[in-house]
């Protein structure tokens, strides 16, 4: 087994680094932009003709939502041309693909968590690409297997987890939305996960949901965070999506469906309470991070 790790640098990328160097030790070879570009159909191609892989697990995505609506044409070449490319080398050689998805690609109109099989029907540019590189590689892999996960933080990068510390620590006060529903995931779990596929007996193609347990909206995941975290200084105010001015819509509700991936691969997933307090302690012990 040999398996290369695109988006390297990123939170999932990261922490990937960590689970595969204590389960997979030396079998698996981490790349960003600045060592692959994905982008570049010839280039990928040659890496992983000359670097005989077995897998490969992409973690690479253009994920600020925001800045996708102003920038589609560059996302569209990380979130569905980069994921052509990658499932042409690798349904060419053989290669099996787990790839990253989200949440978005869901409406949020549902009242019940998402399941595989529901309907799709992303509200934003970030969305729609990663729901293009969901279509693209099915289309051309149809071995590949491919994860949407939602809210994911980890002690590496930005995201809300260190944002929100940051900010109570500067601000007396603060504005979160409180009407959309969703799951906070430590990018930790979700790399335990993807361990736990690409090293299971077999290797069950498909989309499955993962996120850790339970559920909130922004404005509860802000409050346990300045709790956890010893911040008493800063008052947080819940308010709605309307009064919070963003380019990119979002789904109201999107939480996920995890039945699947438990049943299949026997996955136990951590409350997303448990798995943020473990966060902040390891944010807190690393002032590099």
């Amino acid at each position: 087994m040999k398996i290369l790790v695109t988006g390297a640098n990123g939170q999932l990328g990261r922490e990937l680094r960590e689970v595969l160097g204590e389960k997979l030790p030396g079998m698996a070879v981490y790349t960003d932009v600045e060592d692959l570009d994905i982008t570049d159909a010839d280039e990928l191609s040659k890496f992983v003709e000359k670097g005989d892989f077995s897998h490969i697990i992409n973690c690479a995505a253009f994920t600020s939502v925001d800045k996708a609506e102003s920038m589609p044409g560059q996302c569209a070449r990380i979130n569905s041309d980069a994921v052509q490319n990658i499932a042409s080398v690798a349904s060419r050689l053989g290669v099996k693909v787990l790839h990253i998805s989200t949440d978005y690609v869901f409406d949020g109109k549902a009242f019940c968590p998402y399941r595989e099989s529901d309907k799709v029907n992303p509200v934003s540019v970030y969305g729609t690409t990663k729901r293009k590189g969901e279509i693209v590689l099915l289309s051309m892999c149809p071995d590949a297997i491919i994860i949407r996960t939602a809210w994911l933080y980890s002690p590496y990068g930005n995201n809300f987890v260190k944002t929100m510390m940051r900010l109570g620590q500067e601000r007396n006060s603060l504005s979160v939305v409180c009407d959309q529903i969703g799951t906070p995931t430590c990018a930790r779990d979700l790399a335990q996960a993807i361990a736990a596929i690409v090293t299971a007996r077999q290797w069950i193609p498909g989309i499955y949901h993962y996120s850790d347990e339970g559920a909130c909206s922004w404005y509860d995941f802000a409050k346990v965070i300045h709790r956890m975290s010893g911040i008493t200084s800063c008052n947080v105010t819940p308010i709605l999506s309307e009064d919070y001015p963003a380019a990119a819509s979002r789904p109201h509700y999107s939480v996920l469906d995890k039945s699947l991936i438990k049943k299949t691969y026997g996955i136990t997933i951590p409350f997303w309470m448990d798995s943020l307090e473990d966060c902040i302690g390891r944010i807190k012990n690393n002032s590099d991070l």
